[in-house]
Parts: structure tokens; sequence; C-alpha cells
């Protein structure tokens, strides 16, 4: 079986609004709009009037003060008495503990004691064993009476004597020797100590000024440092003051190229605000849709006038 299918009714259509403006613009304005609407035109048009860019400077660059600040941190080193100062430091560090291991090295050394011990030691104590043995030698003659006036002259009991008179000679001789020697060597002892003392006191004054000249290159750098600042700080007002001019600059070149814009949008507002249009005014006309006998029955009649055009043109033939 074949399947009828049935004609689908026309979707509806939603009705259509159409506004209609109508002005009316009074023939004495008419000369004052058609010169807005020509400057307008005018102004706008590139060929004629094209971008003009703005040949100034806008931006105030570095014064000679802050040049002259930049340059000069730029080159600033180290200053001097800071490096002198490590120098000294340096020495005088090295220099204390050199002297210290000498002392201790010394100090121990007989041989090295012996290079602080005076060269005419010696010749003191040979005179003071000269004089012991001077001193002896006047004693004998008295010894060797008083062994005759005892009738011990010649005998064993003289030669007791004697030996123990030359017995004590030589341990006086050894004595002075010792006692001559002990005060050399305490001497030199002295000395070696006074002269490592004095050494150690160098070094240490050394570095007192190696402190000293540290600080007195930190001072230097600090007022260096501060003569920049002092620079760049004028440097930067003076900067400041040029650029307030450049700026000022730039914005009356703005407002040059911008007057006859203000110009022609003063005159378009004198314009709307004098309402010169007058019956200016805007109506709104809707259309309803077609319903479908509506479509239907002006299809036919279209096609009736069509056939009846067509009859008329054959007829005449």
């Amino acid at each position: 079986m074949c399947g009828s299918s049935q004609p689908s009714a026309p979707a509806q259509s939603a009705p259509t609004q159409t506004t209609v403006t109508n002005t009316n613009l009074p023939e004495y304005a008419r000369p004052y709009v058609e010169d807005v609407l020509g400057k307008g035109q005018a102004l706008t048009n590139i060929n004629s009037n094209p971008y003009q860019q703005y040949q100034g400077n806008r931006v105030a660059g570095f014064q000679p003060m802050q040049q002259q600040a930049f340059s000069d941190v730029q080159n600033m080193q180290v200053s001097p008495q800071t490096g002198q100062a490590t120098n000294l430091a340096g020495t005088a560090g090295l220099g204390s503990l050199l002297t210290g291991q000498n002392y201790q090295n010394q100090a121990t050394n007989p041989n090295a004691m012996a290079s602080y011990m005076s060269p005419y030691m010696q010749n003191a104590i040979d005179v003071q064993k000269n004089q012991a043995i001077l001193d002896y030698q006047r004693q004998m003659p008295a010894q060797q009476a008083q062994a005759t006036a005892q009738g011990a002259f010649g005998g064993s009991r003289q030669a007791v004597v004697q030996g123990m008179g030359q017995e004590a000679l030589q341990r006086q001789l050894a004595q002075i020797q010792g006692a001559g020697t002990q005060q050399a060597y305490q001497n030199a002892q002295n000395a070696l100590q006074f002269g490592t003392t004095a050494g150690l006191q160098g070094y240490g004054q050394a570095l007192q000024g190696a402190t000293t000249l540290g600080q007195l290159g930190q001072n230097q750098f600090g007022q260096q440092m501060g003569i920049n600042a002092a620079q760049q700080q004028a440097g930067a007002q003076q900067q400041a003051l040029a650029q307030q001019g450049l700026t000022n600059q730039y914005q009356e070149f703005l407002n040059q190229q911008n007057y006859p814009y203000k110009q022609l949008g003063f005159m378009s507002d004198l314009i709307r605000g004098s309402q010169l249009s007058g019956g200016q005014g805007a109506s709104s006309i809707y259309q309803a849709p077609p319903n479908a006998m509506g479509q239907v029955a002006g299809l036919g009649l279209g096609v009736g006038s069509l056939l009846s055009g067509l009859g008329r043109v054959s007829g005449g033939t």
C-alpha cells in the first residue's frame, strides 16, 4: 500500500517592525551643518591632513652632574690606604709569629745564646781570677812562717796545708768563672727578651697603624660615596626640571593638534544643543505576517493574473 502524505502547514512568521526617521533641517541652519561636516571631512582626510609626528624630545637625558657621578662610581677602586693597611697587617702578623718562634728557638739553644753574650765577659772574669791568685800568693808567706813556727815547714803537714790552699783557690776560681758565665748568660737572656719584646711591640704598633689606615681608607670611601650620592641627587632634580619642560612642550603640541577638533566638537554641540533639526521624529510600522489562507489566496490571485495575461497575449495574436 502506498501511503498518502498530507501537505504541512507553513510556519508562522514573526511580526516585523520598521522604524522610519524623518528629519526636517531648517534652511537657515543648513550652511552651518554643511560647514561642520565639511570641516570634519577635511580633518579626517589622511591625504590632506596626515599624521604629524612630534619632533621634539620627550625624555630628559642624564644631566652632566649625574654623568659625572656615574663616571666617578665606575672608576672607584679600593682606597690606597686599604691596600697599605692589608700589607702592613700581614707583615705585622707574620713578623709576630716569626719573632715568637725565633725567641723560643734561641732561648733553648746555648750556641745561639752565646751570640748575645758580651765579648768582654771573659776578660772581666779573668781579672777576678787573677785577683784571687794574687790574694792567694800574698797569703803563702804567712802560711810558711806559721808552719816554720810550728816546726812543720817542709814536712807532710805543710804539704797538706798547701794542698788545701790550692784546692780552695781552684774552687774560688771555678766559682768566679761560673758566676761570671751565669751572669753573662742571664744578661744574654735579658738582651734576647728585650729584643723580642721590642720587636713584638714594633709589630703591634704596625698592626695598630694598619687598623688606622684601614679606618682612614673606609672614611675616604664613605666620603667619596657621599659626594657621588649628592651629585646624583642634584642631577636628578635637574633632570626632573628638564623633564617637566619637555612634558609641557609635548602637551602644548597635543593641544595645538587637538585644537581644530575641539572647535569642531564645540560647533557640533551647538547644533545639537539648539535643536536645529526641528521636526525630527521617528515612527514604527508593524506588519502582521500573512496567514496560510492569505498566502494561498495571494498565490491564486497571482496565478490567475498570470493566466489572464497570457490569455490576452494569446488572443491578441
